[in-house]
């Protein structure tokens, strides 16, 4: 990942990165600023109307290899079957040309790609989240605190909701107080 590449070369003294077990190594976390759905693009006349629908036999569910939403897919999908690309415009191809069923991602991305596919819909219910968050370089706690206590203050007052809503960012919602991780 490029961003944390950065940061650790020291081109920025922040960066915003989803807060993943395999990155605390390398980097420290804020508590998370926002969490971002994790849901599913489906094609007009599709029988699929919540996450749970999608964990059928007979589902072929497109992926983004290695993306964040995809690891915590395969942590739980018991029977759909999982049919990679390597990064979402390709994703959205299987989708389109049928090799798909459905798309699994992130809800606000995929709200984007749906108004490319006529009567397309994204599911309102999640199946988890991306727990955003501000990280500095490894080693950097007097840093990390202030952009813990800065980030614990904007949601507090009102901030990083009214960004969401300015964005019009549907499924991206402000992480709880605290460290949820």
């Amino acid at each position: 990942m490029r961003a944390l590449e950065g940061l650790k070369a020291g081109l920025c003294d922040v960066a915003f990165l989803g807060n993943e077990p395999s990155r605390a190594a390398e980097a420290g976390f804020s508590p998370p600023v926002v969490e971002l759905d994790y849901t599913y693009l489906v094609p007009a006349g599709s029988s699929i109307r919540s996450v749970a629908d999608a964990d059928r036999p007979e589902v072929r569910i497109a992926a983004t290899r290695n993306h964040a939403s995809t690891l915590a897919l395969s942590r739980i999908l018991n029977h759909a079957t999982l049919v990679y690309a390597d990064t979402p415009a390709p994703t959205f191809d299987l989708l389109l040309t049928g090799r798909a069923d459905t798309w699994a991602s992130v809800g606000y991305a995929l709200q984007t790609y749906s108004a490319q596919l006529p009567g397309s819909r994204v599911l309102e219910d999640r199946y988890g989240a991306n727990h955003l968050a501000m990280a500095v370089p490894k080693g950097e706690a007097g840093r990390l605190a202030y952009i813990s206590e800065f980030v614990e203050e904007a949601k507090a007052s009102g901030l990083v909701q009214r960004a969401i809503e300015r964005g019009g960012l549907r499924g991206v919602h402000v992480a709880p107080p605290g460290n949820s991780e």
